[in-house]
């Protein structure tokens, strides 16, 4: 019988051992058994708290999203200016806890997992839209929508490829290396236009609850 008090403790814990379960495995085909073992408790309790892996799977990846909007949130409060905003979403997506190997291995199985399953499809484009949203809040001020849903489309493209060349353990980037290459990216795009004037402060962080 668990503990009055443990669950929220245990079902960290199951996420955090899923997490390092796929990371080390590169794959979804790791079994309960294995991420029990690894949060150091039973299979029956792990099922107890979650049903089922698919269950525990569909957590890790929304543990994921509330940490990057936890950490967009507090990046975005203290940017002052439209350029700061976009820098500060560029930096928080290749930052240590998103940009670490195990969980970089994780979001490229979940990745794989979205052709399968729709649950996971749908968290994965609310990823996107949300990458979206907060880089567009930073570029609209600066050239324009139209503008800035492009350029919007290549940082986030530029973001989500250099996650799967740090996959490749022979070529391997780090943060430094990765925002200097998106913010070059941002820098030489947005300097062929001009400021547009009259635009309103930019809306808060898009980053909604999972």
């Amino acid at each position: 019988m668990p503990k009055v008090g443990m669950e929220p403790v245990r079902r960290k814990a199951l996420v955090d051992a899923a997490l390092k379960t796929i990371g080390h495995h590169g794959s979804l085909t790791v079994t309960m058994s294995e991420i029990a073992r690894e949060a150091g408790v039973s299979a029956a309790l792990a099922h107890h708290y979650f049903g089922s892996k698919d269950q525990l799977l569909i957590e890790t990846i929304r543990s994921l999203l509330r940490q990057l909007r936890t950490d967009a949130v507090m990046a975005l409060a203290a940017a002052e200016t439209p350029r700061e905003r976009i820098s500060a979403v560029i930096r928080i997506s290749f930052q240590a806890d998103q940009f670490d190997p195990q969980v970089v291995a994780a979001w490229l199985a979940f990745y794989s997992e979205a052709q399968r399953s729709e649950e996971v499809r749908r968290l994965l484009a609310l990823y996107a839209r949300r990458l979206q949203s907060n880089l567009m809040s930073g570029l609209k001020p600066l050239c324009g929508a139209a503008d800035a849903s492009r350029i919007a489309d290549g940082a986030a493209a530029m973001i989500d490829g250099l996650y799967i060349r740090q996959s490749l353990k022979a070529a391997p980037l780090s943060f430094d290396a990765s925002v200097a290459l998106v913010e070059d990216y941002v820098t030489g795009q947005l300097a062929t236009h001009h400021p547009i004037e009259g635009e309103g402060r930019t809306a808060g962080p898009g980053w909604g609850k999972p």
